[in-house]
């Protein structure tokens, strides 16, 4: 999980240069930036998760769809609350930080990224 963490330590080191005035981000750009790096990590987990278990480079996963497969294939069986805990940090990070931009809060933001850590040390 090395990799994955050296993502989730980059977006962590990006937020502490966004301004801030009430407890909200005032820049929503480095903001959207921040979340995406941090669901990359989400996902390099999970490749590096897929990989220690024999999957190949090619196997892995090019879409969020695919992602699901393998993590029922792979991990469900394990931990049932993955996938939900997966399908949230897609919700939270990709859809409404990066790609809406809707993430201005300070502590949702930072709070997110401590989901994302919770996640990805459970499929350590």
């Amino acid at each position: 999980m090395k990799e994955a963490l050296r993502y989730l330590n980059n977006a962590k080191e990006m937020l502490k240069h966004v301004p801030v005035e009430d407890n909200t981000y005032t820049d929503i750009k480095p903001v959207q930036e921040v979340c995406g790096t941090a669901y990359l990590a989400v996902l390099k987990a999970i490749d590096e998760y897929l990989t220690s278990r024999g999957v190949s480079e090619k196997e892995l996963p090019q879409s969020t769809e695919g992602y699901r497969e393998m993590l029922r294939k792979y991990l469900s069986i394990h931990n049932g609350k993955l996938m939900r805990e997966f399908e949230k940090l897609y919700k939270l990070l990709h859809i409404a930080g990066y790609y809406r931009g809707l993430l201005e809060d300070v502590d949702v933001v930072k709070d997110s990224l401590k989901a994302a850590r919770v996640f990805i040390e459970k499929i350590k």
